[in-house]
């Protein structure tokens, strides 16, 4: 393979030049880009990155939400020969200063007065930035600060270049090689520095092609781009696989106006993370809540039928005749009406990744007619390692591996792979890459899982996550925290759980409410509430909990393996678990750790017997200021039940 996404640029260019590239909507209309537009834009930004000083080799921090002229600089600096490391938009200053200083970042491209105040924030700790350009001029005006300049006029000062230099882009991107670096995307870090993995041309271009190839992509799909950049997912669908197919993308105004947004463009081809299609489904229970009798009787009718039929006419499986006219009416009813309601009408593959995902959540997309299906892969695989193909998409497991990839289980049960689209490496961790990736090419992915007797991959937890109990009734059964937390998050009224249990004798659980379900509860009850932690200690919403957490138990009673996970007792924290407070990675993830450590009084607390405990908490608001939240949070005990080959608990 020969390719690299400058290259891939000018063929779409030089053999589409009129067909869309981007779009962008501004001020409520969508502005569209063509190939042969973006490939003139993309010159005149490398040579203005050029007589800048950017090199070969070098590194360009890029900042901001998804547009345009962001992703043409990704391209420029590709051009060149230099790297992109696209970071979270959504980062307080501080998380930036690791990846600026460990890169040796001296250039940087971001969207808007926000970003531009960050690192303007960190030049003393990063003396070596010295260039920085913004897109969105909005409130720069009078700004006077060394380097900072507009991304228009770098633009003009590239293409004033161009008669100077007329040969050099062509020559600097016949230079680019496929096992070039292409991007360093720093992994969001559960525990300590996040880390710098490098991939190059050909590692992400053959997993973009590989995912192309599964499911039958062509120039034709429309993609919404609302995901942050820096996170590998987003990267793959909205840059990589976009400059393979040559499909085109499209730029949201902003993050309130994504689902006007989905709805205006009618997606082909999605992808979200859980949480994302888990909001879509809260908003549209608490609509039909607040319906008429009559909507209602005919909604839960209609998706009665959809949960039994829908499926099946999804996975090819035979139905009966009246079973597919009544479908067929409710698709006229509600099932079209709600998928064009949610922005799927167009969609022919949808695809979610990075928690596991509720079989009531996942069934009901499928019951209505979208295609949703679920996939593995990782920051250091470039994301495309197992995928659910057609007719076989299942809640409970992340599919097969697809063209290009091995898989192999350790006696542990940790999850090996070896494929085209694994890492370079990590940047400046030689230690790290030894770790991870053997001589032979396997790279540990640190996922426990297993195969089904059909070939299809079953993640249990992270492989170090995973522990044992000791003492009590069920001493020595396995722990699987994630395995648990997900079934809870299943639930619309949880939006984040993080349990404990490794060498202790039961699992004790932290749960944070979901504010805009169980607010909305709370509100049809006549439960007058007074914000997030005033309503998360109220008896009432303690008792909806409690239900769900019972339900997760009995479910994990029915798992020989795993019915020493269940819970023994909980609380609901007073404040949502938030990546600014460092709680959370920028994904989503739960730091464990950082909670352990910061909310130790509670665990000890749970597992003393008490049945409630004071906690003061620092929270930090985005504008980086400061404030204490208190509570008295109460602790509850829950049923656990006999396992299939155990004794009551």
């Amino acid at each position: 393979m020969t390719a690299t996404f400058p290259r891939l640029l000018l063929d779409h260019a030089a053999q589409r030049p009129d067909a869309p590239a981007l779009r962008e909507k501004a001020f409520g209309v969508w502005q569209t880009l063509s190939w042969a537009q973006l490939a003139a834009l993309v010159q005149d930004l490398a040579l203005g990155l050029a007589a800048a000083g950017l090199r070969r080799g070098e590194h360009l921090v890029v900042v901001g939400e998804n547009r345009p002229r962001l992703y043409a600089t990704m391209l420029a600096a590709q051009s060149l020969g230099a790297v992109p490391v696209p970071l979270y938009q959504d980062a307080v200053a501080a998380e930036f200063v690791f990846p600026l200083n460990n890169a040796e970042i001296a250039f940087a491209v971001v969207e808007d007065q926000e970003q531009v105040d960050k690192l303007l924030e960190l030049r003393e700790q990063c003396p070596q930035l010295k260039s920085i350009w913004f897109d969105d001029p909005r409130g720069l005006r009078n700004y006077d600060e060394p380097g900072l300049v507009s991304l228009d006029a770098l633009i003009e000062q590239g293409h004033a270049a161009r008669a100077q230099r007329p040969d050099f882009f062509a020559a600097e991107v016949a230079a680019g090689q496929p096992g070039d670096v292409a991007a360093l995307f720093f992994t969001s870090g559960t525990t300590g520095n996040p880390k710098g993995v490098m991939h190059t041309h050909a590692t992400l271009i053959d997993r973009a092609q590989a995912g192309q190839r599964f499911d039958k992509l062509s120039d034709h799909e429309e993609v919404l781009a609302y995901l942050p950049p820096a996170w590998v997912g987003q990267n793959i669908f909205s840059y990589a696989q976009w400059l393979a197919v040559g499909y085109v993308v499209n730029c949201p105004e902003s993050a309130s106006t994504v689902s006007i947004d989905l709805k205006e463009v009618g997606p082909t081809y999605y992808f979200a993370p859980p949480r994302v299609f888990e909001g879509l489904l809260t908003t549209v229970m608490i609509r039909m809540e607040d319906a008429s009798a009559i909507k209602r009787w005919l909604f839960e009718r209609c998706m009665s039928l959809a949960r039994r039929v829908g499926p099946r006419l999804m996975d090819k499986q035979p139905v009966g005749l009246l079973d597919r006219l009544a479908y067929a009416l409710g698709d006229v009813l509600i099932y079209g009406p709600l998928r064009n309601t949610l922005g799927f009408s167009r969609v022919r593959v949808a695809y979610t990744a990075g928690e596991a995902i509720g079989p009531d959540l996942f069934s009901f997309y499928r019951a209505i007619g979208i295609n949703l299906k679920q996939l593995y892969g990782s920051t250091e695989t470039a994301v495309f390692v197992c995928l659910q193909p057609d007719h076989e998409a299942r809640s409970d497991t992340v599919g097969v591996p697809i063209e290009g990839v091995e898989i192999k289980l350790t006696d542990s049960g940790e999850l090996l792979v070896r494929s085209p689209g694994l890492l370079k490496g990590y940047y400046k961790n030689d230690a790290a890459t030894a770790e991870a990736l053997t001589a032979d090419g396997w790279f540990h992915t640190g996922d426990a899982g297993f195969l089904t007797p059909g070939g299809h991959l079953k993640i249990i937890d992270r492989a170090k996550d995973v522990g044992r109990l000791m003492g009590g009734t069920f001493d020595g059964a396995m722990f699987a925290p994630k395995y648990v937390e997900n079934k809870l998050k299943f639930f619309p009224h949880i939006k984040e759980a993080v349990c404990f249990g490794d060498k202790r004798d039961k699992v004790c659980a932290f749960i944070n409410i979901d504010f805009e379900a169980v607010g909305n509860w709370a509100e049809r009850r006549n439960l007058p509430y007074a914000g997030y932690t005033d309503l998360a200690q109220r008896a009432e919403v303690y008792d909806l909990i409690l239900d769900c957490v019972e339900k997760v138990n009995a479910d994990l009673a029915q798992d020989e393996l795993l019915a020493g996970s269940q819970i023994s007792r909980f609380l609901i924290l007073h404040k949502e678990l938030d990546a600014d407070d460092g709680e959370l990675t920028r994904t989503r993830k739960v730091r464990r750790g950082a909670i352990a450590d910061k909310y130790g009084v509670l665990i000890e607390a749970l597992y003393e017997g008490k049945v409630s405990q004071y906690i003061q908490t620092q929270v930090k608001f985005e504008d980086g200021r400061t404030s204490m939240i208190a509570a008295d949070l109460r602790i509850v005990e829950a049923r656990t039940f006999p396992s299939v080959k155990g004794a009551a608990a």
